[in-house]
């Protein structure tokens, strides 16, 4: 026989919210690389414009560098801003999700210890009238059983003698 399960495992609450920081982590590992791209992109297009469009003079190929050194900076700095913004709403959100879990991990326990104390209240409770009600029921017996045994005792009594004397006769 196989010991393989049949069905699939199911998976925690925990797992599940460490699944869940993961996909959000992996979203904002593949924005910033989409960004680093267009970025990157960017930057080889503008090159490619200014090369296109240099001049034999000097003033206008530093004019041109200096402009492509702006924008590549201004789009880096889009870029790592973005990035920044990203990453700061995954972290966000990942903590909103452990606090939850936390939260909700709280209140399980919580009723829990408040189910279980009810049941041991109850428990005892059912256990202290049932010894009063066996108490009393034994102190209501002790005189009914004293006076059957007074009446068995004398028909004993008497046929005991009766016995005696017969043996003597």
């Amino acid at each position: 026989m196989s010991t393989k399960k049949t069905q699939p495992e199911e998976k925690g609450f925990f797992e599940k919210i460490k699944e869940t920081i993961e996909e959000f982590w992996d979203g904002t590992k593949e924005t910033a690389e989409d960004l680093k791209e267009k970025a990157e992109d960017k930057i080889d297009d503008i090159k490619e414009s200014v090369v296109a469009k240099k001049k034999p003079v000097a003033k206008k190929a530093t004019a041109a560098k200096t402009a492509v050194a702006k924008k590549v900076a201004t789009i880096t700095t889009e870029a790592k801003k973005e990035v920044a913004e990203v990453k700061e709403k995954a972290a966000v959100k990942a903590k909103a999700v452990t606090d939850k879990a936390k939260s909700t991990t709280a209140a399980a326990k919580k009723t829990t210890t408040d189910v279980k104390a009810k049941a041991a209240t109850k428990a005892k409770d059912v256990t202290d009238k049932a010894k009063t009600e066996v108490a009393a029921v034994k102190k209501a017996a002790t005189p009914k059983v004293a006076a059957a045994k007074a009446a068995v005792a004398k028909p004993a009594a008497t046929a005991k003698r009766k016995v005696a004397a017969a043996k003597k006769a």
